[in-house]
């Protein structure tokens, strides 16, 4: 009999174990980035380059990598497809790379899922136009309702400004 109990012990304890592990493997990772930045590079780098690093990471373990950019303050600029009319017109350094920019970001949204999201009170104080911005764009009624939703739905908040 005591046998037998030892036997079901382990049993049990290699199932929680195997159980422990593919949940692991399963579990979704989750990012919402809070963008505010108006630095083109930090776009590049910490943004664009990230996104791609960590999604490469969690895919070579088998993990989804979820992610939301939630994109406000300075950030507008760099998701909008029509900059004519507004002050981001005259941001030379903006203007030369804007098309290389705009496909970059459009991989993110096509390639690794990536969800933007814009803050719509915060083009409505700038008199920006939703039909400027590319149509991978989202409007979210403001920035901190994007970003406390994504939190409560379990992305872990990271800023980049």
């Amino acid at each position: 009999m005591k046998k037998i109990n030892t036997i079901a012990i382990l049993i049990f304890l290699l199932l929680f174990s195997i159980n422990g592990f593919c949940e692991d493997i399963s579990t979704e990772k989750k990012a919402v980035y809070d963008l505010t930045t108006k630095d083109i590079e930090i776009i590049e780098k910490r943004l664009i380059g990230s996104i791609i690093s960590n999604s490469d990471y969690y895919q070579s373990k088998l993990q989804e990598y979820k992610v939301k950019v939630v994109i406000h303050g300075d950030a507008y600029k760099f998701f909008m497809k029509d900059l004519n009319n507004t002050a981001y017109a005259f941001d030379r350094k903006l203007v030369e790379k804007k098309t290389e920019l705009g496909k970059r970001l459009e991989s993110l949204s096509k390639l690794y899922n990536v969800e933007f999201e814009v803050c719509e009170v915060g083009i409505k104080n700038r008199a920006l136009s939703p039909k400027a911005f590319y149509p991978f764009v989202a409007m979210v009624h403001n920035a901190i309702i994007g970003l406390v939703d994504a939190q409560n739905d379990g992305y872990a908040y990271i800023p980049i400004d």
